[in-house]
């Protein structure tokens, strides 16, 4: 009669073994996967060492910086060449000059002498030749005389005066002559109208037929502002 209970009692202690190794078995498989979904998730093994790939972010950064650089050296050259520029003289406008009329030679008066003062205190290029209307009824600019244009532009420094030689007419007493007592003038590049009082107390006889005016130069030249 004990025979059997032993029998039955050596299977119950094997069949605990058994359900004791199953149970280890399982319980490593799930550990395993767990440290490979670390790794794959933080891109770092099991250990805790770094892989290659936090070097490769390392790099990026400064590409990105050496791409700011070369904005900003962009930036840097076109803001020198606007400062190239500015240092150009600018052009004399209304208010930075006097201008004033006598006429030349003796009776018959044919021409006259405009003189452009700079008073502004500071430098500016008289460009061109001064547009002269001499008579409401003519509205067209006095022509110009292409001989007197200067080599260089003249850039008046503060107090400096330049020359405009105007003709009048031919001094004839057949001409058809019109009297001006006051014209107007204005400069290359500016809108603004200057009234100039004509010179002597009569003012001046103008044929618009025969009205020329020369360039703005330094100073009247033989030859070149003979017209």
């Amino acid at each position: 009669m004990n025979t059997p209970r032993h029998h039955i009692t050596l299977l119950a202690v094997a069949g605990t073994a058994l359900a004791l190794s199953l149970t280890a078995c399982q319980s490593d498989t799930p550990a395993k996967s767990d440290s490979a979904a670390t790794a794959s998730a933080t891109g770092k093994p099991a250990g805790g060492e770094h892989t290659g790939a936090s070097g490769t972010n390392g790099s990026t950064a400064p590409e990105r910086s050496t791409a700011s650089k070369s904005s900003t050296d962009r930036t840097d050259s076109a803001g020198s060449t606007g400062e190239q520029a500015s240092t150009t003289s600018r052009v004399c406008a209304a208010g930075d000059v006097n201008v004033t009329a006598a006429t030349q030679g003796g009776a018959p008066y044919t021409h006259l002498v405009l003189t452009a003062r700079n008073t502004s205190g500071r430098s500016c290029r008289l460009a061109g030749a001064p547009h002269i209307q001499f008579l409401e009824s003519h509205k067209q600019d006095v022509p110009v005389v292409a001989k007197s244009k200067p080599g260089t532009p003249v850039v008046l420094t503060a107090g400096a005066p330049a020359y405009a030689l105007v003709k009048l007419s031919d001094g004839g007493v057949d001409e058809d002559n019109e009297p001006v007592s006051a014209f107007s003038v204005m400069l290359e590049g500016d809108s603004e109208v200057i009234a100039v009082r004509a010179p002597g107390s009569g003012g001046i006889a103008v044929d618009p037929a025969k009205a020329l005016t020369g360039y703005w130069t330094p100073e009247l030249r033989n030859g070149a502002d003979d017209f």
